[in-house]
């Protein structure tokens, strides 16, 4: 299959930069790095409706994806994840039409499969040899598997109180592991250091090109699934945000290629109570988020003071009519149980923070019982025996 990657460019100021050698942020902005693809060509070349052909895996879009060399793809069955109806949750709300769609049935057990196999692959393409990345959770355990997978070296850091599960995973796929007094933000700064003194290449949310690729992914399926349209809402729980800002990205891609129309759906940011820089950012009509102090939250995943992406998910938000909101841990662990209950599906906190941001939306009316809403669940459950709420 040709791929259409053509190059890399800064989303702050459109500086392009080649897309066949390593880069992390742009070097002059120190912004969010996107690829770009010769979209004029794809149109004329590929069929959308031909992915419904293809393995139910996110490569299935291999010419938009940013590989050029199918060899050099490291998959482990990633993404086609199923978008679920939630018919009895319809039913207790009155809402005419609502999705979950699981990703936590990706390998290693949530959506950071689809951003490491990419940024993986990309690395492997490039010949890097060590990678680095610090994690709340899921993160550390994809990155160990993708890079066990490619024979590559994985350095990881974690905060101290990360999910044991996400610790262990890292360990069993020959992580090398260290643990971090402090949140994630300290984490990254020990990555970051280390990437200096031991020739590492950092792999941390946006701040290299390839992981918002495997996350834009999510947006495509949707796409597909959906008949080549998108629903009203999409509600999504927000840490580093690479899955919001990636589903804009592929959103616009299909618009140029003429697979959808300029229709959107309202991005709706989902952030727990005790860790909302973008929330806040959002309600004080700035597009650069605060680093949030002395951040606290259940869900792990979400525990994300500040994020490099802040700009391009407020951007997202904005251009979409959609909205910011905070929950509560205890609206979590509700949310958890009632999506279990009424649908068999054990959610990460995280993505049981969508349902909770579902119900307040609902009853401010900023979301109506007719619009068709895709609530995102990141990742399994089963991850979060120590946080599950007790039967």
């Amino acid at each position: 299959m040709k791929n259409f990657l053509s190059h890399l460019q800064c989303t702050e100021t459109g500086e392009i930069f080649s897309a066949d050698e390593p880069h992390g942020l742009s070097p002059n902005a120190q912004k969010v790095l996107y690829p770009r693809y010769d979209l004029e060509a794809a149109k004329g070349s590929i069929d959308p409706y031909s992915f419904l052909n293809r393995p139910r895996n996110m490569w299935r879009f291999f010419e938009l994806m940013p590989i050029r060399n199918e060899e050099n793809i490291v998959s482990l069955g990633e993404g086609g994840t199923p978008m679920l109806r939630a018919k009895k949750l319809e039913r207790k709300y009155g809402v005419r039409t609502l999705y979950i769609k699981d990703e936590g049935v990706n390998p290693t057990g949530s959506f950071k499969a689809r951003g490491l196999s990419a940024a993986v692959s990309k690395a492997y393409e490039l010949g890097l040899t060590k990678l680095t990345v610090p994690s709340a959770g899921n993160a550390a355990g994809s990155l160990a598997s993708y890079c066990a997978r490619a024979g590559l070296e994985c350095y990881v850091f974690m905060p101290n109180d990360a999910p044991e599960a996400n610790k262990k995973e890292a360990l069993l796929a020959g992580a090398k592991l260290t643990l971090v007094d402090g949140l994630i933000s300290d984490a990254g700064k020990l990555s970051r250091e280390k990437a200096i003194e031991l020739g590492l290449f950092d792999v941390s949310t946006l701040r290299e090109p390839y992981r918002v690729e495997g996350k834009k992914t999510m947006g495509y399926e949707i796409a597909l699934d959906l008949g080549w349209r998108l629903p009203d809402v999409i509600v999504y729980p927000t840490g580093g945000g690479t899955g919001i800002v990636g589903m804009w990205k592929a959103f616009d891609e299909m618009e140029q290629m003429g697979w959808i129309n300029e229709k959107r759906p309202k991005m709706i940011v989902v952030q727990a109570n005790g860790c909302a820089p973008i929330v806040r950012a959002y309600n004080e009509g700035k597009r650069f988020a605060e680093p949030w102090e002395n951040a606290s939250t259940i869900a792990s995943g979400i525990r994300v003071p500040s994020a490099v992406g802040d700009y391009l998910i407020l951007d997202a938000v904005r251009e979409s009519q959609g909205t910011a909101i905070t929950v509560s841990d205890d609206e979590i662990l509700e949310s958890t149980r009632e999506i279990g209950i009424s649908e068999g599906i054990w959610a990460a906190p995280e993505g049981a923070a969508t349902l909770a941001g579902y119900k307040k939306l609902l009853r401010q009316g900023i979301i109506t019982s007719t619009d068709e809403t895709l609530l995102m669940n990141t990742g399994t459950g089963y991850k979060y025996m120590d946080v599950a709420m007790p039967v």
